[in-house]
């Protein structure tokens, strides 16, 4: 929600491709239309990435509801994850482009521009790849452990082969 609000308050208060600092060259505003994906990549391909975000909302939501995992971490995460696939699926449909406005750098060395739904999945994926590294410190069991109460399988019941 922040997200589209923000963009529609880009939208309508600043003008495509003209910078605005904002904390001198540093940061700026800089409403962009961006036809492609994360980064920029593949421009012109806004119905593939809509398409392809219809699937990613359908796994994350399945995961979550299947998964058994209990734990918030995992569930913002993936709440980060859906709320940025979603932020820009809506502008795709709306626009046919990404509102793309946050403009970081210093003199011609800019990064990509991006949007909160951008830093959302950027976030997500940290602390995706965060947890993969330090669930088992943090007590969070992850799809595929082994669960530390479950007793391991005996040989009973097993008839051996003469």
């Amino acid at each position: 929600m922040s997200d589209q609000l923000l963009k529609q308050w880009v939208v309508a208060n600043y003008t495509l491709n003209q910078p605005s600092p904002i904390i001198g060259d540093w940061f700026r505003i800089n409403f962009v239309h961006n036809n492609g994906g994360l980064f920029g990549l593949f421009q012109g391909q806004a119905l593939i990435f809509a398409a392809v975000t219809v699937g990613v909302v359908a796994v994350l939501a399945a995961i979550e509801v299947g998964s058994g995992w209990k734990s918030w971490i995992l569930t913002l995460t993936l709440g980060l994850l859906l709320g940025g696939a979603v932020g820009n699926f809506i502008d795709r449909l709306r626009y046919g482009y990404v509102v793309d406005f946050v403009d970081i750098g210093i003199g011609g060395r800019r990064f990509y521009y991006f949007n909160v739904a951008d830093s959302a999945v950027t976030v997500a994926i940290l602390l995706m790849l965060g947890l993969w590294f330090l669930a088992p410190y943090l007590g969070i069991q992850m799809p595929g452990d082994k669960d530390p109460g479950a007793e391991e399988p005996t040989d009973a019941g097993k008839v051996e082969a003469r």
